[in-house]
């Protein structure tokens, strides 16, 4: 098995591809060892020193580190950790897939929200998951956008110019009723 890294705009990011599936549908993030029980690779992942968050997509592993540990440290560990996973035969995760994707919304606003998360889903999404992370909708309310960064994304030093400059721009272009956008906590 040969597993490719790619950075990120998120220096305490890396990005691995193992080659094959992650997850087949949605994303997965885990924020602290803690939050990830449901999931051997995870789990695996967080027995790294230095190691603070694990996020999944479809075909990559993004795993961010404490500030003073060094990449050349701990990404042969990491390498190391995934490849264990996948020779052991467990699955990504247990039980429930435990995916996550937009926040359901009803109400009023139904048809301005499913233009939001359509614009999402086929110009954003595809961006910052070439950069290991994900943004999913969270809610909407007198204009505002609210959406939920993750992965590579949450903590990124340009996640604000992201927000602002690139998807608040694209949404106020397509939907007039968008007036801004703002990233929530998980």
């Amino acid at each position: 098995m040969f597993i490719q890294t790619e950075s990120t705009p998120n220096p305490a990011t890396l990005k691995f591809l193992p080659g094959e599936a992650v997850l087949p549908a949605g994303t997965a993030d885990f924020p602290s060892a803690e939050a990830a029980t449901t999931s051997p690779l995870a789990s695996r992942v967080f027995a790294v020193e230095g190691v603070t968050g694990v996020f999944f997509g479809p075909d990559f592993v993004t795993v961010t580190k404490d500030e003073t540990t060094d990449w050349a440290h701990i990404k042969p560990a990491i390498l190391g950790a995934i490849m264990e996973h996948y020779q052991s035969g467990q699955p990504v995760m247990e039980g429930d897939s435990g995916a996550v994707g937009h926040a359901a919304h009803d109400g009023p606003d139904s048809q301005i929200v499913n233009q939001i998360k359509e614009l999402l889903d086929t110009r954003v999404r595809p961006a910052v998951a070439q950069d290991g992370g994900d943004i999913t909708f969270h809610g909407f309310e007198r204009g505002v956008v609210y959406l939920h960064m993750q992965g590579a994304c949450a903590g990124c030093p340009s996640s604000t110019m992201t927000l602002k400059m690139g998807i608040e721009n694209l949404l106020r272009h397509y939907i007039p009723e968008v007036t801004e956008v703002r990233p929530v906590a998980a």
